[in-house]
């Protein structure tokens, strides 16, 4: 179990109120069941694009619902008194990185999403194709904010070791790679954008769209293993006094 030096961490890196971080780890079990929620709406979400990619590829193709899995299983862990640093470190990357990466897009495209987002059938029926396809796009952007958010409540149960972060850090790189770079098969892997065509049932990866979307996910990487370094040696600095 980690240590309690989350009070000494500076404001960039414990951004949250330790009450509201206190609450939320006494209601952790609701955070879990929220997260489980999500993944399963995460992976219908990506229904569509499995349709697309070949089954080889489909472990790195929901990224946002893995990350949601990730933290649900960290804090379910966390309160059966059997955390893993490994889980907690993919969590927190993952949740930091796809709860921004998402908001990003969702910005940069903001025309053509909210051209063509979808909500499930019954709130489309129930508020109509354009109030349903705005409060889809509005769900989207909050919802993985709080993803990000609910990231920093873990260094209050985690060390954030070196061995955790290089893991979480293999993973995300590899992610970015197979998504942009160099697919396993096929096409980059990347979540679908509504500014990249479909054809004969393949993805027209178009420029510069593909790059700002690699650019954002990248750079959301970095920061994201940047901030779990300094997690990490400023609660070793704060355990050795």
């Amino acid at each position: 179990m980690a240590a309690e030096t989350t009070k000494g961490l500076p404001r960039y890196l414990a951004p949250l109120p330790r009450r509201v971080e206190t609450v939320a780890l006494r209601y952790a079990w609701v955070i879990v069941a929220i997260n489980l929620v999500g993944t399963a709406f995460g992976f219908w979400y990506y229904l569509p694009q499995f349709r697309l990619e070949p089954v080889v590829a489909w472990p790195v193709v929901p990224d946002s619902p893995t990350a949601t899995l990730f933290i649900a299983c960290s804090l379910a862990l966390y309160k059966l008194g059997r955390p893993n640093e490994y889980l907690n470190v993919l969590a927190f990357l993952g949740c930091i990185k796809l709860g921004l990466w998402t908001p990003y897009v969702l910005t940069v495209f903001h025309d053509a999403f909210l051209a063509t987002v979808a909500a499930p059938p019954p709130v489309a029926l129930l508020l109509g194709p354009r109030l349903a396809s705005d409060a889809m796009y509005a769900f989207l952007f909050v919802s993985h904010l709080g993803m990000a958010v609910q990231a920093f409540v873990i260094y209050r149960y985690s060390d954030f070791p070196g061995r955790a972060i290089l893991v979480a850090l293999l993973w995300y790189g590899f992610n970015d790679l197979v998504d942009y770079f160099v697919p396993i098969v096929g096409t980059p892997h990347h979540t679908l954008l509504p500014v990249e065509p479909i054809v004969n049932g393949t993805v027209q990866h178009v420029s510069p769209e593909h790059e700002l979307a690699a650019a954002g996910a990248v750079t959301l990487t970095i920061v994201a293993t940047v901030l779990a370094v300094a997690i990490s040696r400023q609660k070793g600095v704060l355990m050795a006094n």
